[in-house]
């Protein structure tokens, strides 16, 4: 194999195809990444055998071929060539070792044979739509931080994706939740979505997709299967496994009978939220809020520091009520709302409040209360 190509293309698919690469392998072609070449292009391909990255880059193409070297290596030598730089990369003849040279700069890299590279074999897909790359990422973005991180319910370790009909429409709706707090966004349903099965997007891919969906009026074609799903974006294809499990019926925890309704502006309520904070000995003690006529108290005791109390105005008419939350929860939740003003609808101290965005009636928030 030997190609020619921009230091910047090569660094760019680089940069989308190592991050799947774990750090840390005891199968050492899962530390490699395949380079392949295609007509007048380099295919890069990386795995962990549940996720897969595929991305072809404009190449001059002097010999054909194919080879497996380490990633991240290839990464760092990449990212420290100069700007504008060309790159050879070139294979010698047992297929040993591949060069990497640009101008006065050479280095041997140790290949593995390109037959030793997994497949993630995507098998066939049951149902496909588009989506502009903005609405994706939006769908991913106000859900992804309620994930759960405890391993032992992994099937809360991604966001459930499923079509859901509602005031006689459907919607494609994203939910997630560790059970202290939940998420859900959701548009209407794309044309070919219409009867997809519910799947659970797992973290790590999810993660990938923030990343790769960064590149707004895209248009990315989704493929989905009860086992796996495939995401195109441009000349990027991620193929992901998906979580094998039941996702709960997340219906049951979104409260409809919580009538004090609490209206407060968005930037005001996250900054008290942040100062009273401070005086925690970590970010996840509870914050009371005293919410009464027109205002609310945050209140946060730390036994072994100290005290914060900030007041702000609010639109409140109901009976005053007091209530605790996770500091760091309801800050997740404030960077979520595009609105200028958030909407709380509580009902008591020991019930799951619902938070709504007011410019976006298409997303909402659940959050527990915790006792203070």
């Amino acid at each position: 194999m030997r190609v020619i190509l921009e230091r910047s293309n090569l660094l760019k698919s680089l940069n989308h195809v190592h991050r799947v690469v774990e750090r840390r392998n005891t199968i050492p072609i899962l530390s490699n990444v395949l380079l392949s070449t295609e007509g007048a292009s380099l295919e890069l391909k990386a795995t962990d055998l549940d996720l897969e990255i595929n991305e072809a880059t404009p190449a001059s193409v002097e010999q054909a071929g194919a080879t497996t070297v380490p990633a991240h290596l290839l990464y760092d030598i990449v990212r420290k060539l100069p700007d504008g730089a060309e790159v050879m990369l070139k294979t010698d003849e047992s297929g040993a070792a591949m060069s990497v040279i640009s101008g006065r700069t050479s280095f041997k890299l140790q290949c593995l044979p390109q037959s030793d590279f997994p497949q993630l074999s995507a098998g066939s897909f049951t149902h496909m739509f588009r989506l502009d790359s903005a609405v994706f990422k939006s769908l991913i973005d106000k859900t992804q931080f309620a994930i759960s991180t405890e391993e032992t319910r992994y099937y809360l370790n991604g966001i459930f994706l499923h079509t859901h009909e509602t005031g006689g429409k459907l919607k494609l709706r994203a939910v997630a939740t560790d059970g202290h707090r939940l998420a859900r966004a959701e548009i209407d349903a794309p044309a070919g979505s219409e009867g997809m099965p519910g799947i659970i997007i797992p973290r790590k891919t999810v993660s990938e997709l923030q990343k790769l969906l960064d590149t707004p009026d895209v248009a990315i074609t989704t493929e989905v299967s009860d086992t796996k799903i495939r995401i195109t974006i441009g000349n990027i294809i991620l193929t992901s496994k998906l979580i094998d499990g039941t996702f709960p019926d997340y219906q049951r925890v979104i409260p409809t009978g919580n009538d004090k309704k609490l209206t407060i502006d968005r930037q005001t309520f996250a900054a008290a939220v942040d100062r009273v904070s401070t005086i925690s000995s970590e970010r996840g003690r509870a914050v009371k809020l005293s919410i009464g006529d027109g205002q609310v108290v945050l209140a946060v005791n730390n036994p072994d520091s100290g005290s914060a109390i900030e007041e702000i105005a609010a639109d409140y008419s109901a009976e005053p009520i007091e209530i605790g939350f996770n500091a760091r929860y309801l800050l997740d939740v404030a960077g979520q709302l595009n609105g200028s003003e958030a909407r709380f609808l509580l009902a008591d101290a020991g019930s799951p409040t619902l938070i709504q965005d007011t410019s976006d009636e298409q997303a909402l928030y659940v959050l527990m209360p915790m006792r203070v």
